[in-house]
């Protein structure tokens, strides 16, 4: 019979991570990847400063900074009355070495990381391994039930299973987690457009005819994001792509050259965007951290960190009670306490930047409506040192900062 101390369902952000940390203090851990690589168009590809402190401390900093990336130092968004961007947040000004978002292939980060994991003799990586079903024992989870690409299936018991497999987790489907969901007001086509050496760089935003346009900097060609709202993705596709691609040149003119790459819908992904968390993170057996337990929205590209920090924290609590042996609810417990603040604060800003910005925006009215009140705003946000500073630190390291386990560090 198969077994691990620890098994990690989801070979993501949180999963690499939680992998690495625990095996590097000497905890057996099998992590379960359904895909055979990393390679995913349109991931969460912002590293915030709270993940490059991390890669810092564990002694992976040098090899992180030969993968290709570049850095953006400010957020904007588009709340001025005539639509103009205003800096709501300016890394540049906190203290350094990393005051910035590295843009980094997700792809690219999660293969360091697997790389270094495999360093480890504790650690496992299995690929093209998709677990189908929870083992339990007299109310407790006690393993996974996988099937391999191959169509073989088997059984692998574990101490502690820790779902990292995103907001389409296994583990939602446990109706005693309770699932509360929250209204989002949109959708969001992904494509790319070739980028140019005089075009601007960094993190790029417009407003157009009924959609949000983003650009991020990719080096060679841009990742453009259009928020649509909720449900329109039928009808607007049904007008045609020629339509759309002409009112995304006139939202960015300096794009209008090139709007004409995309060759068909194929091109243009959709995600559907939702915010929710799970009420319980936990059973006896299971835990869940990332968007297996909090799906994010794309707003502030904070996702992928808050999932690093969930796995940071998770390792720091359980690396002992995993070595022992005695690892139980009290444990997992103080995981979630550790977190939900966090992700609640995190959520509902969110929620502010979806109601009082985006929601607005879409439906053709200014965030902060017009004349007085809107120029009084625009003036705080563009004046006031500490209401850049501050908003710049939680698109840094959230509300707090997580420490790896002693043992984990190089």
């Amino acid at each position: 019979m198969e077994r691990s101390t620890c098994c990690v369902v989801g070979g993501g952000p949180a999963g690499m991570v939680l992998g690495l940390l625990l095996a590097r203090a000497g905890v057996e851990v099998t992590v379960l990847e359904k895909h055979g690589d990393f390679l995913r168009d349109f991931r969460g590809d912002t590293v915030h400063p709270s993940t490059l402190a991390l890669l810092d401390e564990l002694g992976l900093a040098e090899r992180f900074g030969r993968l290709p990336q570049r850095h953006v130092t400010t957020v904007q968004l588009p709340l001025g009355p005539d639509r103009s961007p205003v800096t709501v947040g300016d890394l540049g000004a906190l203290r350094g070495p990393y005051n910035y978002i590295a843009m980094v292939p997700q792809w690219d980060l999660l293969d360091l990381l697997a790389d270094e994991a495999r360093r480890e003799p504790s650690f496992s990586l299995r690929m093209e391994t998709e677990a189908t079903g929870f083992l339990r024992e007299r109310g407790r989870v006690t393993g996974v039930r996988y099937r391999t690409s191959d169509g073989r299936t088997g059984e692998l018991r574990a101490l502690l299973t820790v779902a990292c497999d995103g907001r389409g987790s296994l583990a939602r489907s446990l109706p005693e987690l309770g699932l509360r969901r929250f209204t989002c007001p949109m959708d969001a086509w992904w494509f790319r457009l070739p980028r140019r050496e005089d075009d601007p760089q960094g993190l790029v935003g417009a407003v157009g005819d009924g959609f949000i346009a983003a650009m991020l900097d990719r080096g060679d060609y841009w990742q453009c994001a259009a928020l649509i709202p909720k449900g329109t993705d039928g009808r607007r596709r049904a007008a045609g792509l020629d339509q759309f691609m002409s009112a995304y040149a006139d939202a960015a003119p300096w794009l209008a050259d090139r709007v004409h790459v995309p060759r068909s819908w194929d091109e243009v992904k959709l995600l559907d965007v939702r915010l929710d968390r799970l009420r319980r993170w936990h059973r006896p057996g299971l835990l869940c951290i990332g968007d297996a337990a909090h799906a994010m929205s794309p707003v502030f590209g904070i996702g992928i960190n808050l999932a690093v920090q969930d796995a940071v924290a998770a390792a720091r609590y359980l690396v002992d009670p995993l070595r022992d042996g005695t690892v139980g609810m009290s444990d997992v417990r103080r995981v979630q306490r550790r977190r939900r603040p966090t992700t609640v604060a995190t959520q509902g800003l969110q929620r502010i930047a979806h109601a009082r910005v985006i929601g607005q925006l879409l439906a053709g009215r200014p965030p902060f409506g017009d004349g007085k009140r809107a120029r009084r705003v625009t003036e705080l946000l563009t004046t006031s040192r500490w209401l850049r500073r501050l908003p710049a630190y939680f698109f840094a390291y959230g509300a707090v900062r997580e420490r790896p386990p002693t043992a984990s560090v190089r």
